[in-house]
């Protein structure tokens, strides 16, 4: 009658459709706008992209290469349609997709899941060079406006059940150190949302260990209040394996040791293939009592086959022909049986908050998070205070970026004899130090570096490094002007150092919020703060002595002036 009333008053006809209940938190747990409790049953949904090339660094921090490149399956109508009938098979809820490209078109698909119950639960990092890198790690201006550009290519979407804002990013104990800059993310991620009137979730996706590092690792990133922890905190686990039980499996473990977390928590990842068939029995224990008094649900592994071996479905060598495996019906006939309990009712639910563990032999990670990335003071000092600049194409290729940002701090310190460093623009996580420039781009980083590296240095090769660089035209012109510069720069930094992000302009850069303030908190214990895989550039060098970056420039330029 409504569409008949529209059309008397000469509005256009539209095509109305009832938006997807609302899914919000509650404490630790999760409800639709009836009050009802939800509980996430889905599935991975990425077709397996090519892996990168193992590293001594990636050796180092987990020992499993990350993928070089990936397949947004939320672009393609075609597909999604193609799928829709063997999710509803399934009787999932909700997809996990782990990567894709803000720049295309989602509406399609998005809609497909949408007008059929699904939500997505969206990873916006991206593979190699579009996410916290663990063996060296920041949280950076190109991160935080890659992480943006694609919040706002989904958050209109009404099946948006949240943004993952890193998957397995800390792998063991001696990467929890990259803990506080996912953690910083999540804050200025939480920040933004709120501020364009998104209620999407915040998560994170963390890999499984040993329980005093599962249990500190998962203390960490939901402690110290709504503003800084996440809402959502996923455990990728494998360990039900067969037909397994609650105890033998290690859940029993797992629930303990979780459930004093405040936020929702899902099994993240789950389906273990080391003992096959898969059963997957481990469903009925996920929905029911014990469980399901500290989990929310989970995501089964993985729709889209795997080359080791995890997939449920296979496609015909044209890609429109499904054949499902038995892995997928099992894990059909257990969902389908799923009806876990309505409990406890969210009038009776109380939020808590925990308290931010110390730093211990599983945690290595300091609770004073980094500031907010500021995209107009990184610009300001590389336009104004900065004499040797990365070219353009150079700074399109992270790998470059890295060996060369490597390469010039290492200059520095065998050249000045320790008089410059690169630790103005390095960070420390377990101390909780960052440099001044710490939150900028690897591409300004680089020039940092090599400027001052110039400036000891200061003829026309120096600012070469193998064609890679060139000559500022706006270089400073004395110690005084790039010191002066430096100082005006870093004048606008708010109070504290964390603010609101705002949108990311055309150019691609987000704007500093007009209304930032130091009131919000940059420390993990809630307190006010005073202060990818990545190219690999951001954080190499780091140090115990933190020199300002208006100090190094003036001393850097000094130096050279005398040698001159």
């Amino acid at each position: 009658m409504k569409l008949s009333s529209l059309a008397l008053l000469g509005l256009p006809f539209l095509y109305l459709t009832s938006a997807l209940p609302k899914i919000t938190r509650t404490g630790k747990y999760l409800y639709d706008e009836s009050g009802s409790r939800f509980y996430i049953k889905g599935v991975a949904y990425q077709p397996q992209g090519e892996a990168a090339a193992s590293s001594e660094a990636n050796a180092a921090n987990g020992g499993f290469p990350e993928p070089s490149s990936f397949h947004d399956p939320l672009s393609s109508a075609q597909n999604c349609t193609r799928d829709l009938p063997y999710l509803k098979q399934l009787g999932v809820n909700s997809v996990r997709v782990y990567s894709v490209n803000s720049s295309l078109n989602h509406d399609d698909c998005m809609k497909t899941l949408s007008d059929n119950g699904i939500y997505v639960l969206l990873d916006v990092s991206l593979p190699l060079n579009g996410s916290i890198d663990r063996s060296s790690p920041s949280w950076s201006t190109n991160l935080l406006n890659e992480y943006i550009s694609t919040i706002d290519a989904f958050r209109k979407y009404d099946n948006i059940l949240g943004f993952n804002i890193g998957n397995e990013v800390i792998t063991q104990v001696s990467n929890t150190n990259a803990a506080p800059y996912v953690k910083a993310a999540a804050r200025d991620i939480k920040a933004y949302l709120k501020s364009v009137g998104s209620s999407a979730l915040v998560g994170y996706s963390a890999t499984d260990g040993d329980a005093d590092f599962r249990n500190s690792l998962a203390e960490y990133f939901t402690c110290g209040g709504d503003d800084i922890a996440v809402d959502l905190y996923g455990l990728n686990n494998y360990e039900w394996c067969g037909d397994s039980s609650y105890n033998a499996s290690g859940w029993a473990a797992i629930v303990s040791g979780m459930q004093n977390i405040p936020v929702a928590t899902y099994m993240s990842e789950f389906g273990c293939i080391f003992s096959p068939p898969r059963l997957w029995t481990e469903v009925a224990a996920l929905f029911n009592t014990p469980v399901s008094d500290v989990f929310s649900g989970g995501m089964a592994f993985s729709y889209f086959p795997t080359s080791d071996g995890y997939g449920m479905v296979t496609f015909s060598g044209d890609g429109n022909t499904v054949t499902t495996s038995d892995d997928f019906n099992r894990l059909s006939t257990q969902y389908n049986a799923t009806s876990p309990p309505n409990s406890p009712a969210k009038s009776s639910v109380t939020a808590g908050q925990l308290n931010c563990p110390s730093e211990s032999a599983s945690l290595v990670a300091s609770n004073t998070l980094p500031p907010t990335p500021n995209e107009a003071v990184c610009n300001c000092i590389n336009q104004k205070a900065l004499s040797c600049l990365v070219r353009p194409g150079t700074a399109n290729s992270p790998t470059i970026v890295g060996e060369l940002l490597n390469y010039a701090c290492q200059l520095l310190g065998s050249s000045t004899n320790g008089t410059a460093s690169c630790d103005p623009i390095g960070g420390n996580g377990t101390s909780g130090t960052y440099g001044e420039l710490s939150y900028c781009s690897p591409a300004i980083k680089l020039s940092y570096a090599m400027s001052a590296y110039y400036e000891f240095n200061p003829v026309q090769t120096s600012c070469d490094f193998s064609g890679n660089a060139t000559l500022s035209p706006t270089m400073p012109n004395t110690a005084e002007d790039a010191s002066s510069a430096a100082s005006q720069c870093l004048s606008s930094e708010p109070s504290g150092g964390v603010f609101t992000p705002s949108p990311v302009a055309s150019n691609g850069a987000s704007q500093t919020s007009s209304s930032a303030s130091g009131s919000r908190t940059s420390s993990a214990t809630g307190s006010a703060g005073s202060g990818s895989s990545n190219s690999g550039a951001s954080a190499t060098i780091s140090g115990n002595a933190w020199v300002g970056v208006v100090g190094l420039l003036g001393a850097v330029l000094g130096g050279a002036a005398m040698v001159l």
